[in-house]
């Protein structure tokens, strides 16, 4: 008799136990799926049932409705920080600057996912857009952005309200440009400072600085890494323009030059641009260069003719 009633007491417990641990799972999955706070996921469990998919849901739109909320008290705050996303995928190319209202946000881990998850809408947006045997170039300003649509059918709008109340900052989409270059174009981009390790160019990478650079190149050039240091070179010098030798003089005092083909090269400065151009059978179609904060006056200055 003792024995049974041990036995009962035994088994409960352990099913107690049992449903216990089966919380904890739930709660751990949710909370690292989520990256929400441990009160909040345990709360959207209880509301329902351990339902995971269910308490994901509930979370997800009471973030939304915070977030919405959190950016319109916010709106208007003046954002000079950030940081300029750039992708390169295969025949296109996208830049884009988000701002923030501090430095300290723009290191934040979910203010530099948003930045690659527009850069990524970016590409996706411009692979819908029909290239011809030219290459295209869309800019985008701040109302453009917002209404590109992610994979999960959300604006970027509804995604930068998520961050800004997960950030606690005012935040914003402030411009883009989008490459998509004909079979005959190649693209390649570089933002400063340069990631600490090799990154694929189909990777969103961000910095305070970056450049897309559309050329054409030989076997000289096979793998395209003259045109990546040119590409850095837009960065550091900040050319205005390629410049053509049949109608731009070249400055006369070197610091003064902003045509690209007649600045000394940034990676060895005894040869300019254009020498190393031609001794590589590179040849460079547009670039585009962004820094983060810069005070653009238009429009049309996003999309600017370089040539």
């Amino acid at each position: 008799m003792i024995f049974t009633r041990l036995t009962r007491f035994v088994g409960h417990g352990t099913g107690l136990r049992l449903y216990a641990t089966a919380e904890k799972s739930s709660l751990a999955t949710l909370r690292k799926k989520t990256g929400y706070t441990f009160a909040n996921c345990k709360k959207a469990l209880e509301m329902h049932n351990n339902d995971l998919a269910k308490a994901e849901q509930w979370l997800q739109e009471q973030a939304q409705a915070m977030g919405w909320s959190k950016a319109t008290k916010l709106e208007g705050r003046n954002t000079t920080q950030g940081l300029i996303g750039i992708m390169v995928k295969n025949n296109i190319g996208a830049m884009v600057e988000v701002n923030c209202e501090t430095d300290f946000v723009a290191r934040n881990q979910s203010f530099q996912k948003f930045v690659q998850a527009a850069s990524t809408a970016c590409v996706r947006y411009m692979d819908q857009i029909e290239g011809d045997a030219n290459l295209t170039k869309v800019g985008l300003n701040s109302e453009s952005l917002k209404q590109i649509k992610l994979e999960d059918g959300k604006s970027l709008a509804d995604h930068l309200a998520l961050m800004i109340g997960t950030v606690g900052e005012n935040a914003s989409l402030n411009r883009a440009i989008c490459f998509k270059a004909p079979e005959s174009i190649n693209l390649t981009g570089y933002v400063h400072p340069a990631p600490t390790e090799e990154v694929p160019l189909d990777v969103p990478q961000f910095g305070k600085y970056g450049s897309i650079l559309a050329f054409k190149h030989t076997s000289a050039d096979s793998n395209g890494e003259v045109a990546k240091k040119v590409c850095q070179h837009v960065v550091g010098m900040k050319p205005a323009k390629i410049g053509d030798k049949t109608r731009d003089e070249p400055a006369k005092e070197k610091n003064d030059e902003t045509c690209l083909i007649y600045q000394e090269y940034l990676a060895d400065p005894s040869y300019t641009v254009a020498e190393v151009l031609e001794a590589n059978n590179v040849e460079v179609v547009d670039f585009q260069r962004f820094e983060c904060g810069e005070k653009i006056k238009t429009d049309d200055e996003t999309v600017r003719a370089v040539n």
